[in-house]
């Protein structure tokens, strides 16, 4: 039996029709495009002032003559921890991959971890860590339903290291207060105890009831299995200690390590209840408070300059760059995509990654 070509429009599946209310109506609306640009913009004016805001609080000359003054084999190593650091923390949402199963590939996830983690701790989480997160993952293709999964493990990877790691350092190794405070340290130790249990309940729990999901008032809570759960503790306690021994390494070593990454956790804590962009004021506040009897506060100053400049300002700059770039490759797929005829049935589209 010969075989016979079918039309063309045999081949194309028919497209639905658009109904008042649904997603696609609104869509496809005349005024839906120039809306999209309207918010893409200012977006962008938001980003642009919250940097210039940001860039004003710093005397750029005083971070120049901070890093001019430190020993170039202190400031590289501390450049290559910074670089660890930023490096371990843009591997997060690979946690956040294997949880919500999405198809991105390793070098796309890790590019968009690394842009949001530097706007993160420049302009804050709300634009930063969870603005830029949405904007590009819905650009590479995900809902919003796994982007905010995504956005939750990595929070929670964050904070469960931290919660660890500063609740074994309060309780084992309290730091010594400076001696014009005349109180103790067993306040802290409390608190560290406390953090220490909340830490082990969470992987006892995953050990128990791991890789299973509850629905409680119409939101879904999902325990990972007990290996991710040490492994998220694991990376995090290693990124807060990374980011701890950029600051000792610009101070010269001249203090104990323990007691800059206890410092460290508290000014961490203090500038997010402070709601300071970049915790500007409140973490140098920390450190002279609780370090400057043992180091004099000119050096406290210079170090801590030194640390913003390599851990916030460069990544910041190199992130704008890769910002911009995969703007620039979606706007260019997203033309490319809107000139090709509609894929014929049982085709599979491509999707960006």
């Amino acid at each position: 039996m010969g075989s016979r070509t079918l039309p063309r429009t045999a081949l194309v599946k028919p497209r639905p029709r658009a109904r008042p209310g649904d997603a696609h109506h609104w869509r496809s609306q005349a005024w839906w495009p120039w809306m999209r640009r309207g918010l893409s913009l200012l977006f962008f004016a938001a980003v642009v002032l919250l940097l210039v805001q940001y860039g004003r609080h710093i005397d750029w000359d005083d971070v120049l003559d901070s890093l001019r003054n430190t020993p170039r084999p202190a400031l590289l190593a501390a450049i290559a921890l910074a670089a660890a650091s930023h490096l371990l923390y843009s591997c997060y949402d690979l946690i956040g991959r294997r949880y919500t199963g999405h198809n991105l590939r390793t070098p796309t996830v890790m590019a968009v971890t690394f842009i949001s983690y530097a706007f993160n701790l420049s302009i804050g989480s709300v634009v930063g860590g969870v603005g830029f997160r949405y904007r590009l993952y819905s650009r590479l293709g995900l809902k919003n339903g796994v982007i905010t999964r995504i956005v939750s493990m990595s929070m929670l990877t964050n904070w469960l290291g931290y919660k660890l790691l500063a609740g074994l350092l309060f309780l084992v190794h309290p730091l010594a207060l400076p001696p014009s405070w005349k109180m103790g340290n067993h306040g802290l130790q409390w608190v560290g105890a406390a953090l220490v249990l909340i830490s082990l309940a969470y992987v006892v729990a995953c050990a128990r009831s791991g890789d299973r999901t509850w629905t409680i008032k119409g939101h879904e809570l999902y325990l990972p299995p007990w290996r991710m759960a040490v492994l998220q503790m694991a990376v995090s306690c290693l990124n807060w200690g990374l980011m701890a021994a950029v600051i000792w390494m610009l101070l010269g070593q001249g203090i104990v390590y323990v007691d800059v990454l206890t410092v460290l956790l508290i000014g961490a804590i203090a500038g997010v209840v402070a709601h300071v962009p970049a915790g500007l004021g409140v973490f140098e506040f920390v450190f002279i408070a609780l370090l400057s009897h043992l180091i004099p506060e000119g050096r406290l100053l210079g170090a801590l300059l030194g640390y913003r400049a390599i851990y916030y300002i460069l990544p910041l700059i190199a992130a704008t760059l890769m910002y911009l770039v995969m703007e620039a490759r979606a706007r260019k797929l997203a033309r490319s995509n809107a000139g090709q005829a509609p894929a014929p049935q049982g085709s599979t589209a491509n999707t960006p990654v």
